[in-house]
């Protein structure tokens, strides 16, 4: 398995939903802040279903689920763009208008790392994961070439490496030993998640929260312990773009 990329001037996380980034690739996006990357975020779809509450207000947890990942992404040191593109949650699809979406922002922004969605994952449940992987595979594709989406009127921009999370055969190892505190602090910037997905039924029970912060550094160990070294997040990486 390789470890480490070069540190890059800057990078994309091209996620489905927000506190994605966090979970897959938190600690890698806070290594690289640190060490200068100019970090940009891009949320495909608007969050309204991250909840099981029948009764929510779903236009204000939308609102409330931005301003969570902008402060999730400045706890990571991130200094770049928080794009949002809005599709609605749970009913991302990975068409020609939403490509073009994507494209657009690579073009604008020039990361020079993508990371994104391993959509190839087997027996992926939730379909936002699988269509948001796609659409960086394909955007990145888009981005790269100048007769994609000329309407644009942006100069075409190849990346140089596309970093796949959550990935069915990953091959690369980001060392993110020292980084596993930034990763925890921006996951639990994402207050309206605890229910669902950090198991955190009051936000005041520090024990919990605690508990969580344990989860993180245990799934970062056992990462870590597939690359040699303490903490790892893991990729397939693409590197012949």
């Amino acid at each position: 398995m390789n470890i480490d990329l070069d540190t890059p001037a800057s990078a994309m996380a091209i996620v489905a939903h927000p506190d994605d980034a966090e979970f897959q690739c938190g600690s890698t996006l806070a290594k690289w802040a640190a060490a200068g990357t100019v970090v940009h975020h891009l949320v495909c779809t608007d969050g309204s279903k991250g909840t099981w509450d029948p009764a929510v207000d779903q236009a204000h947890l939308v609102a409330t689920r931005q301003t969570e990942q902008r402060e999730a992404a400045r706890r990571l040191g991130a200094t770049g763009e928080v794009v949002f593109l809005g599709w609605p949650d749970g009913e991302l699809e990975c068409g020609l208008r939403q490509r073009s979406q994507v494209a657009y922002w690579i073009r604008k922004l020039k990361p020079v790392v993508v990371l994104g969605h391993d959509p190839w994952k087997r027996y992926r449940l939730h379909p936002d994961h699988r269509n948001a992987g796609f659409l960086a595979v394909d955007a990145v594709v888009a981005a790269r070439d100048p007769f994609f989406f000329v309407e644009h009127d942006i100069a075409h921009h190849r990346p140089e490496a596309l970093l796949l999370f959550e990935a069915q055969e990953p091959d690369h190892a980001e060392d993110v030993t020292g980084y596993a505190g930034p990763k925890i602090e921006a996951l639990l910037a994402h207050e309206s998640q605890f229910e669902t997905t950090h198991e955190i039924a009051d936000a005041s029970d520090s024990a919990a929260r605690q508990q969580f912060a344990e989860w993180v550094d245990y799934t970062l160990s056992l990462e870590g312990g597939k690359a040699g070294v303490k903490h790892a997040e893991l990729f397939k990486a693409i590197v012949d773009l």
